[in-house]
């Protein structure tokens, strides 16, 4: 559209029903240091109300139509959604035109959502055993990208901003020119587009260029091996491993490697580590996709009495052997049934539908995707699998994190997860 806002729309008659979603391209890679926490701050501050709509009204409008909604963040984005029957594909539009113009950004609802995502940090991750594990292996594997911090960011960040912190955020970021608009489902294209123009082609773009973060995480040269505890009974071991940006030839092979190892109680490494040996109750792997170099954790909870250091040493065995000969024929189209099978799943929903298409187009500039990309996996080869093995999956491009039940006679504080040595 002429203000820069991105529309995608999607026809299936197939049921009365239809799915709004628009994606933000703002997560928590796009926050200051000092001010983390603000894109998942925003995906509850903006179900506050705006100028037309009443404070708490938002999801009401929503429910008594007879639909529903939700939202999510995560390191690159900020994710609205509703589905609604397809005869209140109007309020859709004007709900999600008024959270994008008219938003209250305001201390009233500022202090009340900021008690609720500090409540939602200490039950998620302070107070939930392994709910620190990936925060704290994050910032060990990005020390300059702002990967490094959790999405949901650090207390003392959620206190220290001021309502004028928040608005700049605002008036930065949720803008149509940042902004894709996906629907899905029982609608007519020519109306739609009417429609969409009515609620959305007046929204001003934003002033100035929306700012990316160009920082780029130096090449790893060594083994990175830290130690973290928790209010936990059994230790954990996680293995992260750097890889490249979603979307790439060695991101999708990279991808079909954690499957191997980790889809299903017949993979290697739960096959190994929890069935063979024993060594875990709890084993696998898998691939943040981001948009910028990412990262592909391999874990395992250990049983009880066993030593961590061979729990590693099993897991990176596993790695070692793909990285040394092919996988099996077997393996193979097992693997390449499981991308379909799992691709298909993906798109059973007209929610599914409408996040692939926003997140297509966002990420990659091509929502034609959600019918391509199949072919992507499908041309990774059983040799693509292996050199990617060798070339990522090492001992000197990893982080080891040992992460262990807090001594007994250590000080009880909240954040647990943060003691390191």
């Amino acid at each position: 559209m002429d203000n820069g806002l991105e529309v995608v729309l999607h026809q299936d008659k197939s049921t009365p029903i239809v799915a709004i979603s628009v994606l933000y391209h703002v997560g928590s890679k796009n926050e200051k240091p000092d001010r983390t926490g603000f894109a998942h701050f925003f995906e509850h501050l903006l179900f506050e109300g705006s100028e037309n709509i009443a404070r708490g009204e938002f999801s009401k409008y929503i429910e008594n139509a007879g639909g529903t909604l939700n939202a999510f963040t995560n390191y690159d984005q900020t994710f609205y959604f509703e589905k609604l029957p397809s005869n209140q594909f109007e309020l859709g539009l004007w709900l999600e035109s008024e959270r994008m113009l008219h938003a209250k950004v305001e201390n009233e609802g500022i202090e009340t959502q900021r008690e609720v995502v500090k409540e939602e940090r200490r039950q998620r991750i302070e107070n939930r055993p392994y709910g620190g594990l990936v925060a704290e292996t994050m910032k060990r594997v990005y020390k300059e990208h702002p990967y490094q911090w959790p999405v949901i960011g650090y207390m003392e960040h959620l206190n220290a901003a001021e309502e004028k912190d928040y608005v700049d955020f605002y008036k930065t970021f949720y803008v149509p020119n940042n902004a894709v608009l996906s629907i899905a489902g029982d609608i007519e294209i020519d109306e739609a587009k009417k429609l969409v123009e009515k609620y959305f082609g007046e929204i001003p773009r934003g002033k100035g260029k929306v700012p990316r973060p160009t920082i780029v995480e130096p090449q790893q040269t060594k083994e990175i091996v830290d130690t973290a505890y928790d209010n936990i009974q059994l230790p954990a071991v996680v293995m992260a491993y750097r890889v490249p940006e979603a979307g790439t030839p060695d991101y999708y092979a990279c991808d079909m490697l954690s499957m191997v190892l980790s889809q299903g109680q017949s993979s290697r490494l739960y096959r190994t580590m929890v069935d063979d040996k024993q060594l875990a109750i709890q084993a696998g792997a898998f691939p943040f996709g981001l948009e910028d170099p990412g990262v592909t954790l391999a874990y395992c909870i250990t049983n009880a009495g066993v030593e961590t250091k061979d729990a590693v040493e099993t897991m990176t065995e596993e790695f070692n052997k793909v990285g040394k000969e092919l996988i099996t024929e077997k393996e193979f189209q097992k693997l390449r049934n499981q991308i379909e099978n799992d691709l298909v799943n993906n798109y059973a929903s007209l929610s599914g539908i409408s996040q692939s298409l926003a997140e297509y187009k966002t990420y990659q500039d091509d929502a034609n995707l959600i019918n391509t990309e199949i072919e992507k996996y499908l041309a990774v080869s059983r040799e693509d699998i292996q050199n990617v093995a060798k070339k990522y999956f090492t001992d000197d491009n990893r982080v080891v994190l040992y992460y262990l039940p807090k001594p007994a006679d250590a000080p009880a504080e909240e954040g647990n997860a943060d003691d390191t040595k």
